[in-house]
């Protein structure tokens, strides 16, 4: 059996932040998360992460998910290892791939490939290598000129200059054959300036001992990138948000500008659609064809369908249908289902409802919990009362209604087929079929009461 060593303990102290390195996030996913993903994509399910800065925080997060182990001295990657010693005994018979929690871009294809490699050379050790134009800080992979067989890692200060010409680097992932991974533990020292255990001297040790050793170039260059402070996490994230555009470009999904564009790499857009600046598509949306989404939208977790224009839209674990046309300025909240052909203006805020087809929401309304029909038209202004301090309650308002300005809709209250409701009208009891439902005092003129506020004013300036 294969399994993964995800080495998450890192402090970052150099992020300024309490929080473990790996849980920093890119493209809104925690580094640690993007490792556990390409993992799982690989087809391992056999997985354990070793925690140490703030372990709760991965505690948390992984919620059980898998295995953990606490390193509680910061003692180099070898130790680290060492601390999944009893996980790796389980399965001694396997190989075991070595990963660092912070190098989100290790993809899945690389992960197989080098196991292939691994298993088809019968190799102790294979380290996973990347070419890159600017190698500088990274330690340089050393071949054998005549098998071209890994010979040695050199670190960057230990280079001559002609190891630092190359171009090979360590991105510090390895597969190991477990039971010998397990050996060369115990074979680690601290004879070093840093008194650490070096997970790299392995490789010297299994060289030593004549076992195979080799490294497999991946494809992709990224997977040696990292972030040690803000500004790597930057461009940690510059990478993977352009990475995931170009993906859509190539799909027919059209940006005329990128500038505050992100999207997640769970996203599925459709050909034809077009991202406007400054949006940001999250978690698992999806998006259908010739939709026009932005400027300036947060869609996160919500299914949109074919035709739809939203402009200045937040919109959260919701569905929006077929050719509806929102905004600027509109919130959906969690649990709403905009039906086909809507129309919602500025400064609309839906929450947990359902709205018919071809109903309007013009401007400056909430509606709450509420089960709308068909072709009902709202007014400036109308509220759906949902909450009175303990319960919130649910409003029904039939197909065709039409609300008037300023009317509250106190629920529960069902307004019946065609209802209308005059302007700055309270609705507290249900509406019938067709009816017109007006709740207006008796307007009272006192005159010249204002001349007197108006006096009194005057003379306080």
């Amino acid at each position: 059996m294969n399994n993964a060593v995800i080495l998450a303990g890192g402090q970052g102290k150099r992020m300024k932040s309490d929080i473990p390195k790996p849980m920093f996030k890119v493209l809104g996913e925690p580094m640690l998360e993007w490792v556990i993903k390409a993992c799982e994509s690989a087809d391992l399910s056999s997985l354990c992460i070793v925690k140490g800065f703030m372990a709760e925080y991965i505690d948390e997060y992984l919620n059980g998910r898998y295995e953990t182990v606490l390193q509680s001295e910061r003692l180099g990657t070898g130790h680290a290892v060492m601390q999944a010693r009893e996980f790796m005994e389980k399965n001694s018979g396997g190989n075991t791939l070595v990963l660092c929690g912070d190098a989100p871009f290790i993809d899945s294809d690389t992960i197989k490939k080098s196991l292939e490699m691994h298993i088809n050379e019968d190799n102790s050790i294979t380290v996973i290598t990347a070419q890159i134009e600017h190698p500088h800080g990274y330690g340089r992979i050393v071949r054998n000129k005549d098998t071209n067989r890994l010979n040695s890692i050199v670190e960057e200060k230990d280079a001559t200059e002609a190891q630092r010409e190359i171009k090979e680097v360590n991105s510090g992932a390895y597969w190991f054959k477990t039971a010998d991974l397990l050996e060369y533990l115990g074979e680690l020292t601290q004879n070093n300036s840093q008194h650490e255990y070096y997970l790299t001297d392995s490789v010297f040790i299994a060289i030593n001992k004549g076992r195979n050793v080799n490294a497999y170039i991946s494809e992709n260059e990224n997977v040696v990138l990292g972030a040690n402070d803000r500004k790597g996490l930057l461009e940690l994230n510059t990478v993977a948000r352009m990475a995931v555009i170009e993906k859509h470009l190539e799909n027919g999904v059209e940006f005329t500008c990128t500038d505050g564009v992100v999207i997640g790499r769970d996203v599925k857009i459709e050909a034809g659609t077009e991202i406007l600046a400054g949006t940001q598509l999250l978690g698992n949306t999806v998006i259908g064809k010739d939709c026009v989404i932005g400027p300036n939208c947060i869609i996160d977790d919500c299914v949109i369908e074919d035709g739809v224009q939203l402009n200045t839209v937040q919109a959260y674990k919701s569905q929006i249908d077929a050719g509806v046309k929102i905004g600027p300025w509109v919130h959906i909240r969690p649990g709403s289902h905009i039906k086909s052909g809507v129309k919602i203006g500025d400064f609309v805020e839906i929450k947990n409802s359902t709205i018919g087809e071809g109903t309007a929401v013009a401007h400056l309304t909430y509606v709450g919990d509420s089960d709308v029909g068909k072709k009902v038209n709202f007014g400036c202004g109308t509220v759906t009362v949902n909450y009175d301090g303990i319960v919130k309650s649910r409003c029904e308002i039939g197909d065709n209604c039409f609300i008037g300005c300023n009317t509250n809709l106190i629920a529960p209250v069902k307004l019946g087929k065609a209802v209308y409701t005059a302007a700055g009208t309270t609705i507290t009891k249900d509406v019938p079929d067709y009816a017109l439902a007006i709740d207006r005092g008796t307007v009272q003129i006192k005159e010249g009461y204002s001349l007197r506020k108006l006096k009194k004013r005057l003379e306080k300036a």
